[in-house]
């Protein structure tokens, strides 16, 4: 009942059309809203954590993914080279940690600037086979809220609570339930980069990270480059797969020759922590729709309030509240065609937070009824007091749709 992918149907959040192609799904306008909200809190938690945004391009130079070692590590997983000429080739990108070291090295650095947290919500893209294709859920155009962290070595284990705490506010806000943790080490043969030294050094760092928590290991899991702490989600049929992660990376910095001055002068090498505080945006909106059964919060929710006036004389007045709610940053329309009962029971069915009621006598009153998507109505209140109701809902990013 509750799979993602009819409900993005039914409410109008995605669509997926053969001429656009598989994995390749369209946002339509209530999905990309809530997508929007969402992304917007995302970066705003990571600009108070210390982050800095950059934008960088969805392709690189086959030169740029040889030195990374994707293209010797990680070609399988990778769209095939364009080729312009014989020496102008290009890359659409597996990830965005090969840019994201060109952001550090643009300039020379110093300890001083360190931890620096480079992020970005940025699309790679990876050639899925068209059998493992679903929804959102795997695609091959993927949205990732990314970020790498350049660190001092003995900054990395503060470095790693810091982001494991950050995944914890962003859960909490957006109603994700983890299903657990996961250490993913290392595993038998020559598909991984680094010495023994500084894999056994990163994948302790990860475990002293997860001292209090349960968590399972899975050797064989890790990136090629290093080990990982994922956090793992259940989709309504029981599926587990990866939502969040942290990875410890002391490749990188060596292949693309970063360095800082530490206090002494001297010439050093960072750590670079790959992270995502909650994943992909598709992998993400697949998990959220499904576990609130597309009854988003009120802060997230494509429409927020759905105004609707009992008749033709109250039409003036809902579109004045309308354009206050509007004024007041929240998302609303004014729904005029049908019976009152009938726009009602269509606003709880698009899962609507709160339908606006204005009838003869609350336009008189001044006032608005107030009916919540989960059946309940609230005694009509004065229309500037309703408005603070909703968005102290919403600016307070609340689970519930009452105070």
């Amino acid at each position: 009942m509750h799979d993602h992918r009819r409900l993005g149907r039914e409410l109008e959040l995605f669509h997926a059309d053969p001429l656009s192609g598989a994995g390749l799904p369209v946002w339509l306008p209530a999905g990309a809203a809530a997508r929007h909200a969402v992304e917007e809190y995302v970066r705003e938690l990571e600009r108070r954590a210390g982050y800095q945004h950059v934008y960088s391009p969805p392709l690189g130079k086959r030169e740029l993914f040889e030195l990374s070692g994707h293209l010797g590590y990680f070609a399988a997983d990778m769209f095939p080279v364009l080729r312009l000429s014989a020496d102008d080739e290009f890359v659409l990108r597996p990830a965005l940690c090969p840019h994201h070291a060109l952001v550090y090295r643009a300039r020379g650095r110093s300890y001083r600037e360190l931890p620096l947290r480079i992020a970005e919500l940025g699309g790679m893209y990876r050639p899925e086979r068209s059998g493992v294709l679903g929804g959102l859920s795997r695609v091959r155009a993927i949205s990732l809220n990314d970020a790498h962290n350049f660190c001092a070595p003995e900054q990395v284990g503060a470095e790693v609570v810091e982001v494991l705490d950050l995944i914890r506010a962003a859960h909490a806000a957006l109603g994700v339930r983890p299903a657990g943790f996961r250490l993913s080490l290392r595993g038998p043969g020559g598909k991984y980069v680094g010495d023994d030294e500084e894999w056994q050094r990163a994948e302790d760092l990860l475990r002293a990270a997860l001292v209090g928590l349960p968590y399972v290991e899975a050797p064989g899991e890790a990136a090629f480059y290093g080990p990982k702490i994922d956090i793992q989600v259940r989709d309504v049929a029981g599926r587990e797969s990866t939502l969040s992660t942290i990875q410890l990376d002391f490749d990188k910095p060596a292949r693309f020759d970063l360095c800082y001055t530490d206090a002494r002068g001297r010439r050093a090498r960072p750590v670079m922590v790959h992270r995502s505080l909650v994943g992909s945006m598709e992998r993400l909106f697949a998990y959220l729709i499904e576990v609130h059964a597309g009854a988003f919060p009120a802060w997230y929710a494509p429409v927020q309030v759905q105004v609707l006036p009992v008749g033709p004389e109250q039409v003036a007045a809902a579109e004045a509240f309308r354009r206050d709610c509007v004024l007041a940053g929240l998302r609303a329309e004014l729904v005029v065609d049908g019976s009152l009962g009938a726009r009602v029971r269509a606003a709880a069915q698009r899962r609507v937070p709160y339908a606006a009621v204005l009838g003869a006598r609350e336009v008189s009153a001044g006032q608005v009824a107030l009916r919540l998507r989960d059946g309940r109505s609230v005694e009509p209140m004065s229309a500037p007091d309703a408005l603070r109701l909703v968005t102290g809902i919403v600016l307070g990013r609340s689970a519930e749709l009452l105070p």
